[in-house]
């Protein structure tokens, strides 16, 4: 059991009502889930068949449940789809799904399981958090029906929503969360109308929640925490890895530093499709993470996390990231610019030639700076530093501004840009900054094997610099500067222009 090592308490009337405690700490669980799936099919099946299905997945996150909880965890959060995965239409989804109430109605479903029709999914993960005086986080699926007074109602009659629910250690309902930005294939569920910041209270800080896409999104994600200022977020995603710049754990960890919280993200597991990681972040630290493509199982991770992070010392100052880019001319050079692809976004490159040097690259406003120092240049490796400045535009538009440098795939710089999972290259020293026209910048540094750089040998300055610090030569895979420009995403349909999504 982890020992938690502060608390303060507050009594209030103490001859009333008991004291209560404010935590300065807490132990925070995630759990990766690997789904069991229900066999594809367009037709729907019956809602026995559904509930055992669902059942069977809560059997496994029920043992997660109750082993963080006997380890101490104050809270769990479980994946997004984990209790019954994605393999769905509109139509064979229906089944999975239950009428989800606002927490505004206090309800506990496991002491009144009929309040609200048939539930049975609620109330058995409400006696989960209960019996085991645990906050439980699960993704299920909310329908709402509709009429044809409503015209954005679907011609079925009901919306159909991608949900995340909390449970409180009373098993009460403490928070309904519809995602907001729903990935292309989610042809099941349905875009709610406006997004929901939703948040909560706890004796161990205040919490946000969102889901998986939405965090390349503006709304939820950036407003939930700017605007209610929250200490944590909870992160169930059913995210698959793209390499070389969207791979769950450093983008993840990358998010919570950069947005100073804590961020507990929930990876379902299935490596077919490549989802895996999954990790407990704080803006100072990454606290634990899991990255698993070998094996085929789950995994429980537990974490000590400061209730506010934001009151703390050690919290990570403000950075200007484009500071010293704007302060810098270009470092000159006599060799051409090549193009390059990385998830559909057309990069601009140059080629990394000797041991050590100078480099910038330039893409519209953007131009990314580097100097670097490799312990050796290896005939067998290449790497580029490249730069994007612009539109992405599949599976989603939303405005990007990247600097990075990486290991090309082979030594043709054709393939600069494409996966690759190990490199031999060490770099001793590097320094990277980019004339970014936004202070939504997610550092990340992927070491060989796919696995994070530890903090001890890299630093952020506030000048907007990602460097090196004195130590172990590092294995780099890819180091990037990971730029939003919100301001420049196009107006989802049916917003205003100009909208923030």
């Amino acid at each position: 059991m982890i020992a938690l090592r502060f608390s303060k308490c507050v009594v209030i009337f103490a001859f009333l009502v008991p004291s209560v405690c404010a935590l300065d700490t807490f132990i925070a669980a995630v759990y990766e889930h690997a789904v069991i799936l229900p066999n594809r099919t367009e037709k729907p099946v019956s809602k026995e068949e559904a509930l055992l299905l669902m059942n069977k997945n809560i059997d496994v996150l029920e043992k997660a449940v109750k082993l963080a909880a006997k380890q101490g965890a104050h809270i769990i959060v479980t994946p997004e789809d984990g209790i019954y995965g994605w393999v769905f239409t509109r139509e064979s989804i229906y089944p999975y799904l239950e009428d989800i109430p606002a927490p505004e109605v206090n309800w506990i479903p496991c002491r009144d399981p009929q309040r609200f029709g048939y539930t049975p999914v609620q109330e058995r993960l409400s006696c989960l958090a209960k019996d085991n005086s645990i906050y439980v986080v699960v993704n299920i699926g909310d329908k709402k029906p509709c009429n044809a007074s409503d015209p954005h109602c679907p011609p079925d009659g009901r919306y159909q929503y991608n949900t995340d629910v909390v449970f409180d250690s009373k098993g009460r309902l403490v928070a309904r969360y519809h995602k907001y930005n729903l990935f292309a294939p989610e042809i099941q569920f349905d875009f709610p109308t406006d997004p929901e910041l939703v948040t909560f209270d706890t004796p161990f800080g205040k919490f946000g929640i969102f889901t998986c896409f939405d965090i390349f999104s503006h709304h939820p994600a950036v407003a939930v925490v700017n605007e209610f200022q929250v200490d944590s977020v909870l992160y169930p995603t059913a995210w698959y890895n793209t390499l070389p710049l969207l791979s769950a754990v450093p983008f993840h960890s990358a998010w919570a530093r950069a947005m100073g919280v804590n961020l507990l993200a929930a990876n379902t597991h299935n490596t077919s499709m490549h989802m895996t990681g999954s990790g407990i972040y704080a803006p100072e630290a990454v606290k634990v993470y899991h990255y698993d493509m070998e094996t085929e199982s789950g995994q429980l991770m537990l974490s000590e996390l400061k209730s506010q992070p934001r009151s703390d010392p050690a919290y990570p100052a403000a950075i200007d990231w484009g500071a010293y880019a704007k302060s810098v001319k270009p470092f000159p050079s006599d060799q051409l610019d090549f193009p390059g692809m990385i998830y559909f976004d057309k990069f601009t490159f140059t080629e990394l030639k000797e041991n050590m040097g100078n480099y910038t690259v330039c893409q519209k406003d953007l131009c990314c700076h580097l100097s670097y120092k490799m312990s050796e240049n290896r005939a067998d490796e290449v790497y580029a530093l490249g730069a994007f400045d612009g539109l992405h535009t599949v599976e989603g538009q939303y405005y990007l501004q990247i600097c990075t440098f990486l290991k090309c795939q082979t030594t043709a710089l054709r393939t600069c840009g494409e996966p690759v999972g190990s490199a031999f290259t060490k770099f001793e020293e590097f320094s990277l900054s980019g004339t970014f026209a936004t202070s939504y910048v997610f550092p990340q540094i992927v070491l060989s094997g796919s696995q994070l750089a530890p903090e001890r040998h890299y630093e952020v300055s506030r000048d907007g610099r990602l460097r090196s610090r004195s130590g172990a030569p590092l294995p780099v895979l890819v180091t990037a500067l990971y730029g939003r420009v919100f301001e420049k995403d196009p107006p989802r349909l049916g917003q205003g222009p100009g909208k923030l999504q």
